[in-house]
């Protein structure tokens, strides 16, 4: 057995076959109905000339069949490529175009798009689609005209033997990634590698590590939990919130788009033990949702009882909101801190009136972060730096040598370290504070300002719902301060009220010079901000 994903989802198997693997939007499958079903559809892939290294897009929501096509790509060595379904032609075309992918699992209702982009991607011979629920007669929505199998046909004649080639460690594991600025990346990682950067090889609690792959399995003997990660499969998070839980015997639920009170229905249906999402995005809506009037016709409140804890990774969580949990449900708080370049490099747990503030998050770190100058030194406590990381990281961008050369540095020493950009200052005794993003950190007067921060600070308000704070040009200053502010219903707050409310917060020269109210904000599928679209927005004169 090998640190390989399909090695270990099927080492889990054979230790929980009876087990609820995965329950999707009320789909459900045992570890041994996964593995049949995910054996399947690997013998059809292999059956149409998928073989190892070839690359195979999943375009969908968060359906089972995503979970199953993952696992089936995988345990023929294939290399599983997500595809973010908000993408217009144009992007998807040169996310295809990067991937280049021979086959690609889609749902019908993307059907259009598939149409326009396939024909230009010189790869790609072979569709499977997935029906779900879209009327194959309606406009554009004709998959068998572009030779696309049907989805349960490709599953009726595949063998449900589990009769592969050996895999190893060295399998690739390649996510794709947009950030909040710029064209979509393909990081390219071992999959022994980022087994242990995301998949559990390395709790990000305490730093201890695995010896031997079949001990993920292990950890699963006294009984399984539930973990429902909300954001969409497409992200690295909700993948890994996927792998490594299987790794381990756990039952993972799964919502194919996010809804407050789906999201709360499905915790008390499923007795989720812990949900994970990607920030303010999608926990101010879940908190309000608590005490709103249910949308399923029952009467009462939800019964969360089951919960006892949310965890947060990829975006902004609040400490307002962080308060607001621990002091509602009683549940422990949680920020992960990591990048798909690094995989984790710690958490932080919020206590109640520590929830976090100005300075930014503080986690405790594995061994392998640390906080480095431009030349690659570790530098002492209380200095800001860049959070960086060493050993399981990955091998690179792929197709893109210069990207690759700027972020995986080698250290005279011969020390190899990923170095995404995040601004960071060691703190002692194991503890990093994570500051900002660097590509968004906004330099005003030679002072550094973090967006996260401000952010943090500007939402605390109460006639504020969500913002994105981004830095203008400024004649004197080179940059100052905007806020984009989307107002609660019924709200207008005014700059001055938002400057006199942030400078309890944070410092003076941090504080919003720039208000712009707008009636909704931009975010990605997983609650990151649109920058360039909030920075056009805070230009406008």
């Amino acid at each position: 057995m090998e640190f390989n994903l399909a090695d270990l989802f099927e080492h889990a198997v054979e230790q929980y076959p009876d087990r609820e693997a995965v329950v999707a939007n009320g789909e459900r499958r045992t570890y041994s109905e996964l593995e049949e079903r995910a054996n399947r559809l690997a013998h059809h892939l292999a059956d149409a000339g998928v073989t190892a290294g070839d690359h195979v897009a999943v375009y969908a929501y968060n359906v089972i069949e995503w979970a199953e096509a993952m696992l089936a790509v995988y345990k023929i060595r294939g290399v599983c490529i997500n595809v973010n379904f908000r993408y217009v032609a144009d992007e998807l075309a040169y996310l295809l175009d990067q991937a280049k992918p021979v086959a690609m699992v889609f749902q019908r209702q993307f059907t259009d798009r598939v149409a326009e982009v396939a024909p230009k991607v010189q790869a790609l011979r072979h569709l499977v689609v997935v029906e779900d629920g879209t009327d194959p007669a309606a406009p554009g929505m004709d998959a068998e005209a572009l030779g696309a199998v049907a989805y349960e046909e490709a599953m009726a004649a595949g063998s449900p033997e589990r009769d592969f080639a050996p895999r190893t460690g060295d399998d690739i594991y390649l996510l794709f990634t947009g950030g909040t600025t710029g064209l979509p990346k393909g990081v390219m990682w071992r999959q022994e590698d980022v087994i242990y950067a995301l998949g559990g090889g390395i709790d990000p609690t305490n730093g201890d590590r695995v010896d031997r792959p079949e001990e993920l399995a292990e950890k699963g003997r006294n009984g399984a939990g539930t973990f429902f990660p909300i954001a969409p499969l497409m992200h690295g998070a909700t993948q890994w919130g996927l792998l490594a839980n299987l790794a381990k015997g756990q039952r993972i639920v799964l919502i194919d788009k996010f809804d407050a009170h789906g999201v709360w229905q499905a915790v008390e249906a499923e007795k989720a033990n812990v949900i994970m999402i990607t920030g303010d995005a999608m926990a101010r809506p879940l908190i309000e949702a608590v005490d709103e009037p249910r949308t399923d016709g029952r009467e009462g409140s939800y019964d969360l009882s089951s919960l006892f804890a949310v965890a947060s990774s990829a975006a902004l969580f609040s400490p307002s909101l962080k308060e607001a949990f621990m002091e509602r449900l009683g549940v422990i708080v949680s920020d992960a801190v990591g990048a798909s370049e690094s995989g984790a490099n710690g958490v932080g747990v919020a206590t109640k009136g520590n929830a976090g503030g100005e300075g930014g998050i503080t986690i405790k770190a594995i061994s392998d972060s640390v906080v480095l100058d431009d030349d690659l030194n570790p530098l002492p406590v209380g200095v800001v730096g860049k959070l960086g990381r060493k050993g399981n990281i990955p091998l690179g961008y792929l197709g893109d040598p210069v990207k690759t050369a700027e972020v995986f540095r080698t250290a005279p020493d011969g020390t190899r370290y990923v170095v995404p950009g995040d601004y960071a200052r060691l703190e002692g005794e194991g503890l990093i504070t994570l500051l900002g993003r660097g590509s968004a950190t906004i330099n005003s007067g030679g002072e550094k300002i973090f967006t996260e921060e401000v952010e943090g600070a500007v939402k605390d308000h109460p006639d504020v719902y969500d913002a994105i704070v981004v830095g203008v040009p400024h004649e004197r200053w080179g940059q100052t301060v905007a806020v984009v502010v989307q107002p609660r219903e019924g709200c207008a707050p005014s700059l001055e009220s938002i400057q006199e409310h942030c400078r309890t917060k944070i410092a003076g020269y941090k504080v919003p010079r720039v208000l712009r109210l707008v009636e909704q904000t931009r975010r990605t599928p997983t609650g990151k901000p649109d920058l360039p679209w909030a920075l056009s927005v805070a230009s406008e004169s």
